[in-house]
């Protein structure tokens, strides 16, 4: 199976899928759920979506290209139901990761390949930095944008202060398998929203914000 390049320009990951894309997505995402990643062959995603192996090959060369195009839009579509709206910069922001970095902990898909397919999902996700890390960046980055006209987030660079957040959650949905028998759950978030917090607090007012008070 060929490893996608998440980077790459054009895909249709950047288009409004059509109906049959999301019947192939649907489709998709039950094999992954149901046989994982390597088990997964285009035939069967056809055959469950009702349509030609034909119209699955025009769309993606092989199952790692589809598989990687649906990981981004399940990704995309976790962060922008989890941010919130409402509130300071810095609060909407470290609410907004840590409930994402929860939901994709939970979601069907992504436990799925942690669980039989780690390494592709690190080539696929977190492996190289690609459309869904820069998106992601961009999206913190505004945030950051907010809060420091807010006063609620320290000076910085915006995209480099972005960049390290998505490292801090990175690790923590990549690891909280490992240290599960230390720290999960509410725990986790707690502890991860004190990171953020903490990371993004102006020097000159220190203290945590109403998210990690919260969780406690």
């Amino acid at each position: 199976m060929t490893a996608p390049d998440p980077a790459g320009d054009g895909s249709a990951a950047d288009d409004a899928p059509s109906a049959i894309d999301l019947a192939i997505f649907d489709a998709a995402r039950r094999c992954v759920e149901e046989f994982g990643v390597r088990r997964t062959t285009l035939t069967e995603v056809a055959r469950r979506a009702g349509v030609s192996r034909p119209t699955v090959y025009r769309r993606w060369p092989d199952t790692g290209a589809l598989v990687a195009e649906l990981l981004v839009r399940e990704l995309r579509a976790i962060v922008a139901a989890t941010m919130p709206s409402a509130g300071a910069g810095r609060t909407r922001l470290v609410a907004g990761i840590v409930a994402g970095a929860g939901k994709v902990r939970s979601n069907p898909l992504f436990g799925k390949i942690f669980r039989t397919d780690t390494d592709l999902m690190l080539t696929y996700v977190f492996g190289r930095l690609g459309r869904n890390q820069r998106a992601l960046i961009e999206l913190f980055a505004e945030g950051i944008r907010e809060g420091q006209r807010d006063g609620s987030i320290r000076d910085g660079h915006p995209e480099h202060l972005a960049t390290m957040l998505l490292l801090i959650a990175q690790s923590a949905v990549q690891s909280a398998g490992t240290v599960a028998p230390l720290l999960a759950g509410a725990d986790l978030d707690t502890e991860l929203a004190n990171a953020l917090d903490g990371y993004l607090a102006p020097t000159d007012r220190p203290g945590t914000s109403d998210h990690g008070k919260a969780l406690r």
